[in-house]
């Protein structure tokens, strides 16, 4: 039974941080790309980075590219996206989702996504 539980939103100021955990159960990471997506109130899903659990490369978009780390822990079977000097654009629902690693050409695409978190609520402002 495949699980992903996302955990560590909140509410903060501008050029604060978090740190978003997803446990992941019922599959092991290295077998997996797992990706973070974000959804703010009437817009669409968009991909905010992914590692994959072959190489632990990584891909950010362009609007966290510095600010965003995401990074993954086998032994805990979690992974972590650590979020810095947040920005009120950045308020969001938060989601871990996973896909088998297969070689598809979009990683940032949802619908690739096998299995997906609750999400987590994430609010910037001041």
């Amino acid at each position: 039974h495949v699980q992903l539980v996302e955990s560590g939103g909140g509410s903060v100021q501008p050029g604060s941080s978090l740190q978003l955990s997803c446990a992941a159960s019922g599959f092991t990471l290295d077998l997996y790309v797992m990706g973070w997506f974000r959804q703010a109130p009437g817009k669409e899903r968009e991909g905010v980075s992914y590692i994959r659990g072959s190489d632990g490369s990584t891909y950010y978009t362009d609007s966290v590219k510095g600010r965003f780390t995401i990074s993954s822990d086998s032994a805990k079977n979690t992974v972590y996206l650590q979020m810095n000097n947040l920005k009120p654009e950045d308020t969001a629902v938060y989601y871990c989702a996973a896909m088998i690693e297969l070689p598809v050409t979009n990683l940032m695409r949802p619908a690739n996504y096998d299995y997906w978190g609750r999400g987590a609520q994430v609010t910037v402002n001041s």
